[in-house]
């Protein structure tokens, strides 16, 4: 599964975590692999199930 990075930064401004959001845009590649960075999104506290299931919500809008 991918995440769009733009989602995760807006994940983490929403909780306060903005050098953590702005860590995530200066390190990361605009679509994240959850296989691939699954370590990083639970250090993030990102749960990537729950990150596809907004965005199914938003593309049903």
């Amino acid at each position: 599964m991918q995440i769009d990075k733009a989602e995760i930064i807006a994940v983490l401004r929403s909780r306060g975590l903005w050098e953590r959001a702005d860590w995530v845009d200066r390190t990361l590649p605009l679509v994240i692999d959850t296989a691939k960075n699954g370590s990083l999104l639970r250090m993030l506290h990102i749960d990537p199930a729950r990150m596809s299931a907004m965005s199914g919500a938003k593309q049903d809008s």
